[in-house]
């Protein structure tokens, strides 16, 4: 599921903190690293270029020349001589599991943690001794920390992509589907999702159910609460929802292992997931993401309706190896929360494409080539059915393992 991971421009916007007296001409400079898409310089200069004639940067027209030449000369500087910026914030910012040791008992008497077990009880129909007895113990899992901070998905997609799509796994992809083609016609008929991509974020979340996480997910859930404040909030959303769905489920939540991320199942649903998305869907009157493969499938398959996803319907298509306006390089820049009407991306790119559902509107994903391909980058739109799969993990690269590897299990 939704795995967390630190974007680019998150990472910038760390490392150029903006202030009232900040000098207009370094305005303009902090402006061109907040809008540009680093790895390319046409991209870049394009982008800025953008800006300045929008009068977006500098409201004076008389910083425009300076900002054009602070331009050409900081392109230069940047990318020939000096460190790239995220590598800066990386640098000065310290990394969460350098601030704890493993095994750190964490305070359950903080005020984070009375202000949760005040809402666990007046919200949520908990005990204060329920809540001490499970909580009592509890400590720093250093590992997780240091796992987050290693930002897998900054990988190159051609490095990305080998990790999860192998000769070995397609292979069992497609026996699965064969072996399962009942229970995926059932599934197909209910949710209208197309089963290949079900079995590919399947075998990508957890190897086909032979890799669940070896975490404990209490411990996991606790140490992203406690000691990870990038993203504190979102895991105190976390724990309270794995402790619900516990106790829902008459589960012993020490009991649960799953990623470094709090995700858990063969499925990898984070918690407020599993409570929004999952099924039961073999009668049992259990939602039983662990063990139960019609529960499991159709779970996916409820998660990617519930995000638009239409059987059959195009999932991407390919665009080039550069865009051909500033607007397309806008989107892609702007990644998930970004789209364009497809009728513009067949003209502006002389491509004919499929025309999507209910005329909705495309994404832009570039992904990098490996140098043995020649380098450069390979730029595809994505379909509705591409963005419900970037709700399922918001990674670009994520997605398109995903769609890649289902149409691999067709082959």
């Amino acid at each position: 599921m939704q795995k967390t991971s630190v974007h680019l421009s998150q990472l910038v916007e760390v490392g150029l903190p903006q202030q009232e007296s900040t000098p207009s001409h370094l305005k303009c400079w902090t402006s061109f690293w907040l809008h540009s898409t680093l790895p390319i310089l046409d991209i870049m200069y394009l982008r800025v270029i953008r800006l300045i004639r929008a009068n977006r940067i500098l409201q004076r027209k008389s910083w425009n020349r300076v900002c054009h030449l602070s331009i050409i000369f900081g392109l230069t500087v940047t990318f020939f001589l000096a460190p790239p910026p995220w590598s800066c914030a990386l640098d000065n910012e310290p990394k969460a599991a350098d601030l704890v040791t493993d095994k750190q008992p964490i305070d359950i008497h903080s005020k984070k943690y009375q202000e949760l077990f005040l809402d666990l009880t007046t919200e949520h129909q908990f005990t204060v001794e329920e809540l001490e007895n499970l909580f009592k113990g509890v400590n720093i899992d250093q590992k997780v920390l240091q796992l987050m901070d290693k930002q897998w998905e900054g990988k190159p997609y051609y490095e990305y992509r080998p990790l999860f799509i192998t000769p070995a796994v397609i292979s069992d992809g497609k026996k699965y589907l064969k072996r399962y083609h009942e229970l995926f016609d059932h599934i197909e008929g209910v949710y209208g999702v197309n089963r290949e991509v079900i079995v590919a974020i399947w075998g990508i979340e957890s190897r086909f159910g032979s890799n669940q996480g070896g975490f404990n997910l209490f411990r996991t859930l606790n140490t992203l609460f406690d000691a990870y404040p990038r993203r504190a909030d979102f895991f105190r959303k976390e724990l309270i929802n794995f402790i619900q769905l516990c106790k829902v489920n008459d589960i012993n939540p020490l009991e649960v292992d799953g990623s470094y991320a709090g995700a858990f199942g063969q499925a990898q649903f984070m918690p407020s997931s599993y409570n929004a998305y999952a099924v039961d869907f073999d009668g049992d009157n259990k939602r039983d993401l662990i063990h139960s493969l019609p529960d499991i499938f159709a779970s996916i398959a409820n998660y990617l309706k519930s995000f638009g996803w239409t059987l059959d319907a195009p999932v991407y298509a390919e665009i080039g190896s550069s865009l051909n306006s500033t607007e397309l390089i806008d989107v892609h820049a702007n990644g998930r929360n970004d789209r364009v009407d497809w009728r513009y991306v067949t003209e502006t790119q002389k491509v004919q494409l499929p025309r999507p559902p209910d005329k909705s509107q495309l994404s832009i994903i570039g992904l990098e080539l490996a140098p043995e391909e020649g380098g450069g980058m390979r730029y595809v739109a994505g379909y509705p059915n591409f963005q419900a799969i970037t709700e399922y993990n918001h990674s670009h690269k994520y997605a398109m393992a995903v769609s890649e590897m289902a149409e691999s299990f067709l082959k």
